[in-house]
C-alpha cells in the first residue's frame, strides 16, 4: 500500500505542475523576457506582446490539459490497488510517459498561434 501511495503521488506530479504553472502563466507571465524561466522560444521572446500572448495561450492549454490528466492518472492507479510492485511500477511508468507527451504537445499550437497573430519581428498582424 505504501508503494502504491508513493507511485500515485509521483503520477500526479506532472498534472499538478501543469495546473499550477498553467494558471500562473495565464494570469502572471514572467515580468521580464528571460532565458531562464517561462515559455521560452525564439518567437515568444521577440517582444513583450509575444511574450505575454505566448504565456497566456500556453498557460491555458497547460491548465486545461492538467485538469484532464488528473483524473486520467488517478483512475488507472485505482485499478492497481493491491497489485504487486512490478505491476504498479510498470503501469506508473506508462502513465507518466503519456503525461510527458501532453506536457510537450501544447508547444505546437502555441507556436502556430504566435505565427498566426504576429509577424517575424514580433509585431501583431
Amino acid at each position: 500500500m505504501g508503494y502504491w501511495l508513493f507511485m500515485l503521488a509521483v503520477s500526479l506530479l506532472i498534472p499538478l505542475t501543469m495546473i499550477v504553472f498553467g494558471r500562473h502563466f495565464m494570469h502572471n507571465p514572467p515580468k521580464e523576457i528571460n532565458g531562464a524561466y517561462g515559455y521560452r522560444t525564439s518567437m515568444s521572446m521577440k517582444s513583450r506582446e509575444t511574450w505575454d500572448f505566448a504565456h497566456r495561450y500556453f498557460g491555458k492549454l497547460w491548465f486545461i490539459l492538467g485538469l484532464v490528466l488528473l483524473p486520467l492518472s488517478v483512475i488507472p492507479m485505482l485499478f492497481l490497488l493491491g497489485e504487486g510492485v512490478g505491476a504498479i511500477g510498470n503501469s506508473s511508468l506508462v502513465i507518466m510517459g503519456a503525461q510527458l507527451v501532453f506536457l510537450v504537445v501544447p508547444i505546437f499550437p502555441t507556436e502556430r498561434a504566435l505565427k498566426k497573430n504576429f509577424d517575424q519581428f514580433g509585431f501583431r498582424r
